[in-house]
């Protein structure tokens, strides 16, 4: 039997210390790889935590040893009662971060500052003005540019999430690196991963190995420099000399990262997702809501994560359609 203070431990000896919460499943921008094209049936609002709930979720997390908090969405920002919620999670011993598509980031600045957030990661798939409306189905590139612009000019560490859709975006790879030229943020390519509604297969995805060679088509040796990553690390970590930014790649499909895995996801329902590919979810929010102890609903999470993309261990199950409908959209997990 498990001790209480290794809830967070699963079969395979890797211990969760960081967790992703999903604060709203609704967002302003509408990208065609997180958000089918019919939209989504959204939760009832009564089925969406509160902030008190979200708090109490998360200060069980971080007594049960996590250390990293990531609020994500939909779009968190859009999230009326977000001041209380970075207010009353910063008052907890965890690094706090945020994803966001930055529409609206100009007008937390403060916010922000105030409750500790340092890191900010934001989804930018392309430079291009009419690309950006085609992907995101909106008309909002110059803000979202010019607010990351804001966020570095304020000291905030900012990374820039990039989904890469062959034929789409694939000929900006290096374009996206030469951004870190001159400014102090890194590019994250993404491959492009299934999920329900949004229309993938493999012959959209662009590799990690596909990347690189773009790297070394446009770069010698010599400039490309590969950095240490980080423990628990999602992605592979490069730099150009002399550039003051960097570059990465989350290759999720062709080369998984499972083996470090140390996340859990939280829905904005309250639902606990063990992996991002899980198939299967654990209803905290109404274990909560009943007076009852979520610890032993979190270790049973925590002990029943498959080893690998929730159990889609080869690419021939991830070619699998139905795989992918038993799981939601990106936009309801939590990007």
């Amino acid at each position: 039997m498990i001790k209480n203070n290794d809830i967070m431990t699963d079969t395979f000896g890797r211990v969760h210390t960081y967790l992703r919460i999903s604060l709203i499943e609704r967002c302003n921008l509408r990208c065609t790889y997180c958000m089918p094209e019919e939209g989504v049936i959204l939760s009832p609002r009564s089925h969406l935590m509160t902030y008190e709930e979200i708090y109490t979720i998360a200060k069980t997390f971080v007594d049960n040893g996590v250390t990293k908090i990531r609020l994500t969405g939909g779009e968190p920002l859009i999230r009326k009662d977000i001041p209380i919620i970075l207010k009353k999670l910063s008052s907890l011993s965890v690094e706090l971060s945020i994803t966001t598509n930055a529409v609206t980031v100009d007008k937390f600045i403060d916010i922000f500052k105030a409750n500790k957030l340092k890191s900010i990661n934001v989804s930018l798939d392309t430079l291009d003005k009419e690309k950006f409306k085609e992907i995101t189905r909106r008309n909002d590139f110059e803000k979202v540019y010019n607010n990351i612009l804001l966020l570095v000019s304020e000291g905030f560490k900012v990374k820039i999430n990039t989904v890469l859709i062959k034929g789409f975006n694939d000929d900006e790879i290096v374009d996206l690196i030469q951004l870190t030229k001159e400014i102090p943020v890194t590019i994250r390519f993404i491959e492009f991963m299934p999920f329900d509604g949004n229309k993938w297969n493999m012959e959209k995805m662009i590799s990690y190995k596909e990347v690189m060679q773009y790297v070394n088509n446009s770069f010698s040796k010599k400039q490309v420099e590969r950095l240490q990553d980080a423990p628990n690390d999602t992605s592979r970590n490069y730099k150009i000399k002399g550039y003051k930014g960097s570059f990465a790649i989350i290759s999720s499909v062709t080369n998984p990262f499972c083996n470090s895995c140390n996340r859990l996801r939280l829905t904005a329902d309250g639902q606990l997702k063990n992996c991002l590919f899980s198939l299967t979810e654990s209803d905290i929010l109404s274990a909560l809501r009943a007076g009852n102890s979520i610890q032993p609903i979190i270790q049973k999470a925590v002990q029943a994560k498959f080893k690998i993309r929730g159990g889609m261990d080869t690419l021939k199950k991830l070619e699998e359609p139905k795989l992918h409908n038993q799981n939601r959209s990106m936009i309801a997990i939590g990007g």
